[in-house]
């Protein structure tokens, strides 16, 4: 049953122009992310160590998803569920044995397949993109890997966090308002204390990041790593224990 649900909501995304919004996110990550080629001296020093292009592409890339996500992952979320509140679809749903939070549940399976492949990509595609400019230097395959299996992370308990609100607020407008929000919180993380950024979901896109500028140096940094490991967990439990909540109500 739950195999057909997530192919039904696939079939919805269809209709709902999903893939054009998801190619937005990409598009818009990569465009941002490759400002840094016309930035003086990178393209004179791709074969230079000491240049350091792959490290300040992912440095741009850290700086792109804050600014392009959190909004157009609300947006996401939000098309996804408007569609039952427009079309009494909670109701058919639930006279179909389907309750409201295994719907939810459904559809993050769905959205966040889908939300997740992208961020792969978005990494993907800027590494493709140094290749093609000719980077010749060594390539920092730990320290990318890891930031993008921490932006997938990410991504999918914002998803979460937005199917709920979209969820129990008919409103969307409110979802999207708080999306507005998170793009300001998560582009102003790198300047917050750690301890201020691991307040909301939107400080991890910087406990994630791997490097920052000092000054005009580019250094790395330890990322959070525990943390982010710790928001997976603790999204988890919270998306699973509320949608079980919503199970348990009346349409």
């Amino acid at each position: 049953m739950i195999a057909q649900a997530v192919h039904n909501e696939f079939a919805k995304m269809r209709h709902l122009r999903v893939g054009p919004l998801v190619a937005v996110m990409v598009a818009g990550v990569l465009a941002v992310t490759c400002r840094e080629l016309t930035t003086p001296g990178f393209l004179e020093s791709v074969d230079d160590p000491a240049g350091q292009s792959w490290q300040r592409l992912l440095a741009s890339m850290a700086f792109a998803a804050p600014l392009v996500s959190p909004i157009l992952i609300a947006v996401l979320a939000s098309r996804q569920v408007d569609l039952e509140h427009q079309g009494n679809g909670w109701l058919f749903s639930h006279t179909s044995g389907l309750p409201a939070g295994r719907l939810c549940r459904t559809k993050f399976l769905a959205t966040g397949a889908v939300l997740g492949a992208a961020t792969l990509i978005e990494s993907a595609l800027v590494i493709g993109v140094g290749t093609l400019v000719g980077i010749t230097v060594s390539f920092p395959a730990g320290q990318w890997l890891a930031y993008t299996a921490s932006m997938v992370v990410v991504n999918l308990v914002l998803l979460a966090l937005h199917l709920l609100l979209a969820t129990r607020i008919e409103n969307q407008l409110i979802g999207l308002g708080i999306g507005v929000l998170g793009v300001f919180l998560a582009a102003s993380g790198s300047g917050m204390q750690p301890w201020l950024a691991h307040l909301t979901p939107w400080g991890y896109y910087a406990l994630a990041t791997p490097l920052d500028y000092r000054g005009e140096v580019l250094a790395s940094i330890t990322p959070w790593h525990l943390s982010i490991v710790a928001l997976a967990v603790v999204g988890t439990a919270a998306f699973l224990l509320i949608t079980r909540r919503f199970d348990r109500q009346e349409v």
